[in-house]
């Protein structure tokens, strides 16, 4: 045995005693970790891109009734924010840090190289799931995580920023920022990614959701009577692409056919009849910003408004189903006898959305493309009946004007730190813990921030953050506990000063005045960009008083540039392009990969990294084809833009979805017996590609050319022998379903080609090696 071995004395520290026999012993047994008597569950309904005034309690016409009873019981913060974009905001939430400091610069969807943008949560920074744990609390994360990065989502991933390696004792959900509510694209049990082909008649994610929350709780209350829990239900809904169930859709046709004008100024209304701003309070005009401009509902055409109306019936279908499920969950609280003693927390990532342009979409991958040489033949939307918007055929988002009334009364949207992209719903309700007076409105006008919850919610359960943890330091919180302001109308805010930025658009907050930039993308960063808001008189941002109070711009404008290096914010994006970059591991992403039959769908960014912005080829072998055989071959992609090649009656048959539009290709008559099935992909220009199909190198089949799919899409990753879940060709798929091969296929091989000249990443190599080489 060397010197350098360790072996622990297995009685060292036994409290009891040990002899030879039972007889002789004494037995001892640990303390097991237990709350506090009558500690409090704890919800919090996290739901995505949802504006200030979206929900009843904060002046919306959608019905919420539950949330109304919430807040009736409860408290709203009037003057609560949150970060831009969504996983910066659940970084900043779960943690208790600045997002920055956690490694949360932008969405888990980047990997530029450092140390903001590193999309990992440390072991030294605990999460509220983590802490609660340590003190006894059951916990369990339902829906969206956003919190690994796009390419440690696979099987093969080491999982260590999953949700259970963050404190979660059960999970389910999609790991990744925006699914089909129709057809999750990958959903993940725990630790593994589940296996589906097809999803049942009538499927909805915000319901699937709801019923998995309701089991955990009551699987544990089957087990332990007393245990609390902390449940994190995180929607992806009201986040695009925008889908409802047809009964929830047909409860809002026609209320938006008013228009957004309109609609602005009855939410407004709203607001300042409950309290939520002072006496004077302006509603800005329409937002007329560069690239964010929004026009008057009158001057639309009749088609417009009509269909304009309709995507804003599904966003408010939406929401209304949301509110049910909340209301199904917090029956069997009620049930349970624990709705009284349990933390209600319902609030948004972000402000509401403008990505869906100036005239919306339906076909939501194109729109969301962000390209620099898009072909003037690029188109950001598809035709598509207007029944078929909200459903599953059709990937839509609304206007941005619709996104403008999301966020009354405030300025701009998400990812903008003006209020709009910022200052969100919250309602909090504990009966049992936080009764309301009488004479308390419940609404409060403290500015608050989104690190403050953890710390909020750790002191109304009683549970201390340790300052070490696993025997090493914790970091330092950055939030604080805004309990004084949840028990009082008149206490002051705990939260006096706080910097922000996304993508180069900046703000600083101190004392009531707001310092904030709107940054144009690649421009320089200067004074010039900054405006001054006095929020105690202006809160809707719309006088700025930076020109006369330059002292004041120069003031914060330090105090946000010290925030800045304390906090990790540099570098910034500039129009180098960095942030297209991404690690060294991501070259294996793109090795050739051979799949066999049962192999579960390749992940959604592994099966991109093979195609994207280059040319390809797949190699289908027939071990045996029988002249009656049929069935999808290989798929990749869904309803918002993908390719299969599939077997029917006897023919070969290529299916190309550019964004929702179908194209399809007859490859000629498959005869029985073996056969090398070959799909050619060639990048040429304007982002396209021309493609054939060859069997036993001959060519049979071609298309093209055709859009790229690049950006999110395809959004379902590869399947051998079947279309899983959201289908490349509808037709296809209400003739046969997921339409399995009946055939023997040996296997389906990847051959990534080089990049293309367009690719971004290429581009940006090219630059950053000419600059070098410059220098």
């Amino acid at each position: 045995m060397t010197s350098s071995s360790h072996r622990r004395d297995p009685y060292l520290g036994f409290p009891g005693r040990i002899g030879r026999t039972f007889g002789e012993s004494v037995p001892s047994w640990p303390d097991r970790v237990r709350p506090r008597e009558g500690a409090p569950n704890i919800v919090v309904v996290l739901v995505d891109d949802l504006g200030y005034s979206d929900i009843g309690p904060f002046g919306a016409e959608v019905p919420t009734p539950v949330l109304d009873g919430l807040a009736e019981r409860g408290v709203k913060l009037a003057n609560y924010h949150t970060m831009p974009l969504c996983s910066p905001a659940r970084a900043a939430l779960l943690t208790g840090l600045n997002p920055h400091r956690v490694g949360y610069s932008f969405v888990a969807n980047a990997d530029p190289g450092f140390p903001g943008y590193g999309m990992e949560i440390a072991e030294d920074i605990p999460t509220l799931a983590q802490l609660l744990h340590d003190a006894g609390y059951a916990t369990y994360a339902v829906g969206k995580w956003h919190l690994t990065r796009d390419s440690a989502s696979s099987a093969a991933d080491d999982r260590s920023n999953w949700p259970l390696q963050k404190g979660f004792d059960q999970y389910y959900g999609v790991l990744e920022g925006l699914t089909s509510l129709f057809h999750p694209h990958q959903l993940v049990q725990d630790n593994s990614p589940l296996d589906i082909d097809e999803f049942p008649d009538g499927y909805y994610y915000t319901d699937d959701l709801t019923d998995r929350a309701i089991g955990m709780v009551k699987s544990l209350r089957a087990h332990d009577a007393d245990k609390p829990f902390f449940l994190y239900l995180a929607h992806n809904a009201v986040h695009g692409p925008l889908q409802a169930k047809p009964e929830d859709l047909a409860r809002h046709r026609g209320r938006y056919d008013v228009g957004w004008d309109v609609l602005r100024e009855q939410r407004f209304a709203r607001q300042l009849a409950a309290g939520h701003f002072p006496p004077g309070t302006e509603l800005p005009e329409r937002n007329a910003e560069a690239g964010h401009a929004v026009g008057p509902w009158d001057e639309l055409d009749e088609v417009q408004r009509k269909l304009y109306a309709r995507y804003m019936e599904v966003y408010a279908a939406m929401v209304d189903n949301v509110d049910q499920n909340l209301g199904r969950l917090t029956e069997v609280l009620d049930q349970l006898g624990e709705l009284d003693n349990t933390i209600v927390v319902f609030t948004s990532d972000n402000g509401g959305t403008g990505e869906g342009g100036a005239e919306g979409t339906r076909s939501y991958f194109s729109r969301f493309v962000h390209h620099p040489n898009l072909p003037a033949d690029w188109n950001p939307d598809v035709q598509r009946e207007i029944d078929l918007i909200g459903g599953p055929q059709s990937l839509v988002h609304y206007p941005r004007g619709w996104g403008m009334a999301s966020n009354t009364p405030f300025r701009l949207y998400k990812g903008q730190t003006y209020a709009g992209g910022v200052r969100v719903p919250f309602v909090l309700s504990w009966p049992a813990g936080l009764p309301r007076a009488a004479d308390d409105s419940g609404v409060r006008a403290q500015y608050q921030y989104v690190t403050d919850l953890l710390p909020t919610l750790l002191e109304l359960a009683g549970v201390p953050r340790p300052q070490e943890r696993g025997g090493r330091p914790v970091q330092e919180l950055d939030g604080v506990s805004f309990a004084p302001v949840l028990r009082s109308a008149s206490a002051p805010s705990t939260h006096p000063e706080q910097y922000c930025e996304m993508t180069g658009n900046r703000s600083y907050y101190r004392d009531g005045w707001k310092l904030v930039t709107l940054h144009r993308p690649g421009t320089a960063y200067d004074d010039g960009e900054w405006a001054l808001y006095d929020l105690r008189t202006d809160p809707t941002e719309i006088h700025d008083l930076s020109g006369e109070r330059p002292e004041l711009v120069k003031e914060l404008a330090q105090a946000w540039e010290d925030a800045a290096w304390r906090n990790g914010v540099f570098p910034l994006p500039d129009a180098s392009g960095a942030l297209a970059l991404r690690g060294p591991d991501e070259k294996w992403l793109r090795r050739p990969v051979t799949l066999l039959p049962g192999t579960p769908e390749l992940e959604r960014y592994r099966s991109s990294r093979l195609i994207s912005f280059r040319s390809f080829r797949v190699e289908v072998a027939l071990a045996l084809h029988a002249r009656d055989d049929r069935g999808v071959l290989v798929s990749h992609g869904d309803q918002g833009g993908g390719y299969s090649l599939y077997v029917e009656d006897g023919r070969l048959h290529f299916a190309y979805n550019q964004y929702g539009e179908l194209f399809e290709a007859d490859a000629g008559e498959l005869p029985a017996g073996a056969h090398l099935v070959v799909l050619e992909a060639a990048a040429v220009a304007d982002l396209k590609w021309d493609f054939r199909v060859r069997v036993d190198d001959v060519v049979t089949g071609r298309l093209g050319p055709v859009h790229q799919l690049i950006g999110m899409a395809p959004f379902q990753g590869i399947s051998v022998g079947v279309d899983r879940k959201s289908p490349v060709s509808w037709p296809l798929w209400e003739r046969h379903r997921s339409f399995r091969y009946s055939g023997v296929l040996r296997s389906v091989t990847y051959l990534p080609g080089p990049a293309a000249p367009y690719d971004p990443e290429t581009v940006v190599r090219a630059l950053r090696e000419a600059a070098a080489a410059f220098e």
